[in-house]
């Protein structure tokens, strides 16, 4: 395997697959949203999208139309993705927003360059990496380090969409923010899936403004087909349209978020003014590995999703994964990749601006085959320890893990063949469930850092420390075939399961040869170096006896997903959007 980390530069000379030009008279080609049953699964999905000229893939089916118009309109297809995600923020708020932040890979076709953009939310200057440490000594519970400023990070995506834009925008930022506007001020109907967050959430309406957004005076939650509208985020929208993202980080703005963190009644913050106007985006290189004949792409560190992928991929890639069907045999062998990508990426991984992450060691073509030997065909190997890779820096042991279940991804290819890979988050359902007086949710990104700073005497790599920024799991993925041309764009939220659901996405596309919507639609499976999970309600419960026969303890979950996929095919562009939530993939 060459060398993972590397520019795209290099790549010159190998021309995409043509798509096809534009038709001003093409309609979207939308996918059948009616319910039907998936044979393999027994789970509600529809059908695949097709188009032939540009596609976006997101989770709910309003940002995704903003975003094809925004390409109809000549937009390329990083401005379709700001244009999603502002939507996303109003639809799906308890996933992402400006609140937030982002990793984001761009493929620009017209250079042959992939670049990717860390937007991950930092630590105030003030933070200490006892944060989240009772006053007994023991970490605080979850949800009593959530709510409130205490676990706002300072955010990053407004950042870095102006960024992206300025680099590969081809309408002015103003437009972008249109369709969110819009829905804002004359309102959208509130889904299933947000209504059901909304009922299930036991904390968001301590918040008042949040109340009196979210729930009827009474206090109930809003229901499924209530209209609800935004009035105060459509004037956040217009000032950071009109001013650039520079009106969110200084100004009123800035004071609003301020004022919100640290004057929680119960739980406060302590970011400041300076540390929002010196938050910057960081551009990092990519981190690209071989599969088969394939090259796959995605965010290094602080995200450990495309090492830990890479690593599932790397023991794969010694076994015959396309002779196997979906069932107990695979399971059990992308379990076993899953424990030992799992056991390093707790020792290892953190912010590499704070900590000496060895990942050219972790993705050693020795130390993998290594790795993979230590799996029995035939028998799990319990709990695995994490490997001994070799050119490692100095580095402190042992990091916990977060969750991240208020995330989504975005997936656009546009005419041209440039590509977005954007995973975004505000970590937790509602993030740290406080909203501001612009109308937007913050937050709760510190909670991914390790609540104990110290074990066995060494600090932990993923310990909180002013501006760092926290390990995440997200892992938005790019992919070329054996000629060099982009092939796969795709993505998932699901916290730390981010890791297993892109690399079964990928396993379904690479060596099952499904088309996106049913390898989105695989049931999910894997391992965190705990218990192999099975996601309830699908065909895979039936594999529990099979692989509790090899050692496996099971554990039948929900495995909430929420991937979106795009392929490059000679014949155009076949999207797929996760059935487990509302996406769609639409396209001309």
């Amino acid at each position: 395997m060459p060398d993972p980390i590397h520019s795209w530069r290099a790549l010159a000379g190998a021309a995409l697959i043509a798509l096809a030009p534009l038709d001003l008279a093409a309609q979207a080609t939308a996918p059948d949203l009616a319910p039907a049953p998936e044979p393999s699964t027994g789970r509600a999905t529809h059908a695949a999208g097709h188009a032939t000229q540009d596609m976006v893939a997101a989770a709910n089916p309003l940002a995704a139309r903003a975003g094809l118009d925004i390409l109809r309109a000549g937009g390329s297809a990083m401005d379709a993705a700001i244009a999603i995600q502002l939507v996303l923020n109003l639809v799906e708020p308890q996933s992402s927003g400006i609140g937030g932040g982002a990793f984001l890979l761009y493929w620009d076709a017209g250079r042959r360059d992939l670049a990717s953009l860390d937007g991950r939310e930092t630590a105030p200057a003030a933070a200490t990496p006892d944060r989240f440490v009772g006053p007994d000594g023991e970490p605080m519970e979850f949800m009593e380090a959530v709510v409130g400023g205490r676990s706002v990070g300072v955010p990053g995506t407004v950042r870095l969409l102006e960024e992206a834009h300025r680099r590969w925008g081809r309408l002015p930022w103003a437009q972008l923010f249109e369709p969110a506007t819009r829905l804002a001020e004359d309102g959208f109907t509130i889904s299933p899936r947000l209504a059901g967050s909304l009922a299930q959430d036991e904390f968001l309406a301590s918040d008042p403004r949040a109340r009196a957004t979210f729930f009827e005076a009474d206090g109930t939650p809003k229901e499924a087909g209530t209209r609800l509208t935004n009035p105060a985020f459509a004037e956040t929208l217009r000032r950071i349209a009109a001013e650039g993202a520079d009106a969110f980080y200084t100004g009123g703005i800035a004071q609003d978020v301020v004022s919100t963190v640290t004057g929680h009644a119960t739980n406060p913050g302590d970011m400041t003014l300076q540390d929002l106007e010196g938050y910057r985006v960081v551009e990092r290189e990519p981190l690209c590995g071989e599969y088969r004949v394939y090259t796959v792409c995605g965010m290094g560190p602080p995200s450990s999703g495309a090492i830990a992928i890479q690593q599932i991929l790397d023991v794969l890639g010694t076994i015959d994964m396309a002779g196997m069907e979906p069932g107990p045999e695979a399971v059990h062998w992308f379990s076993e990749a899953g424990r030992l990508a799992f056991a390093d990426r707790g020792r290892y991984l953190g912010d590499p601006d704070f900590v000496g992450v060895p990942v050219r060691g972790l993705l050693d073509d020795d130390y993998m085959a290594g790795r993979a030997a230590l799996v029995d065909p035939d028998r799990s190997m319990g709990e695995a320890e994490a490997g001994d890779p070799p050119f490692q820096m100095p580095l402190p042991m042992n990091s916990s893990d977060g969750t991240e279940h208020g995330t989504s991804h975005i997936s656009v290819v546009d005419r041209d063949g440039n590509a977005v890979s954007m995973t975004t988050t505000i970590e937790t359902g509602f993030g740290a469930h406080v909203m501001t007086e612009g109308g937007f949710l913050l937050n709760n990104e510190l909670t991914d850092f390790s609540f104990v700073p110290e074990e066995d005497g060494q600090p932990v790599a993923n310990r909180i420390e002013p501006g760092k920024r926290p390990r995440s799991s997200m892992a938005p993925t790019i992919v070329f075939d054996a000629h060099d041309r982009l092939y796969v764009v795709t993505g998932s939220p699901g916290g730390s399961q981010i890791i297993s659901f892109v690399a079964k996405t990928l396993v379904g596309l690479l060596d099952w040869d499904l088309d996106p919507q049913e390898a989105v639609d695989l049931p999910n499976f894997g391992s965190r170096n705990g218990p192999t999970e099975l996601e309830v309600g699908t065909e895979a419960e039936g594999w529990k006896a099979a692989l509790e026969a090899m050692g496996h303890e099971v554990n039948v979950t929900e495995m909430n997903s929420g991937i979106q996929a795009i392929v490059v095919t000679p014949e155009g562009l076949v999207g797929g959007a996760d059935s487990r939530r509302e996406g769609v993939a639409i396209g001309d």
